[in-house]
């Protein structure tokens, strides 16, 4: 389709307010498609590297072959996608979250709480929340917070997922935004208090946003908020 950035899209820039703190290292990493379990692995050393130092901040760009996450609320509620999905347990929070083609994925292996507004979990969501936003209104799409689940909803609609796991304020996990995803897969995965087809993609709804040029929209948004 063709459009052009209509004047309902909006910035969230609050969370730009505080950021002036000293200039440091973002290593960005754009890592193609990656096996799920691959990632986990990856992920779980750059934590490591990162708590004793011997990396900057790290973020990690990718997508995965089609998988369901599957978070220890999920778990613990008996909630489990239709048979048809492979699955894999993860730690980080959340219950069900979908992966595959069509996806942005970003992992921040970052050391956060050394910066203003980031004393809690619901701090750092909230920034992140923001940095999906902003770059989701840059292609004429109004991306917004809703109090039924953390991530970004547009139209009525969940397209971006958020889920961390932390260890001494070294976050693990991140989020993913569904831009043109096969039809009726995110679609089928019911997510722990949302039914199905509350969760879809840009595409779904109306919206051409090309992943390569999301990412280069997303990356000066995540350096300004975060002084880079």
């Amino acid at each position: 389709m063709n459009w052009t950035k209509p004047s309902v899209a909006r910035v969230d820039s609050a969370h730009l307010d505080n950021f002036e703190g000293e200039v440091n290292m973002l290593d960005v990493r754009n890592l193609g498609v990656v096996p799920y379990e691959e990632a986990q692995s990856l992920m779980r050393a750059l934590q490591t590297q990162r708590l004793e130092g011997t990396i900057p901040d790290t973020l990690l760009l990718l997508s995965h072959p089609e998988v369901v996450t599957v978070g220890p609320r999920a778990r613990n509620d008996g909630v489990r996608p239709p048979a048809d999905y492979r699955t894999v347990n993860v730690d980080r929070g959340g219950g069900l979250t979908w992966h595959g083609p069509g996806q942005v994925v970003g992992y921040p292996i970052f050391k956060w709480g050394e910066r203003e507004g980031e004393s809690s979990v619901a701090d750092i969501i909230h920034i992140i929340e923001g940095w999906l936003i902003d770059a989701l209104a840059e292609f004429g799409v109004a991306g917004v917070r809703d109090d039924r689940m953390q991530g970004v909803w547009v139209d009525g609609h969940k397209v971006c997922s958020i889920g961390l796991s932390f260890l001494r304020w070294v976050s693990r996990h991140g989020f993913s935004v569904n831009l043109n995803t096969p039809a009726g897969r995110v679609e089928g995965v019911a997510g722990c208090g949302l039914g199905a087809d509350i969760t879809t993609s840009l595409n779904h709804l109306g919206y051409r946003v090309p992943p390569e040029e999301f990412v280069k929209v997303l990356l000066p948004i995540v350096e300004k908020t975060l002084s880079f």
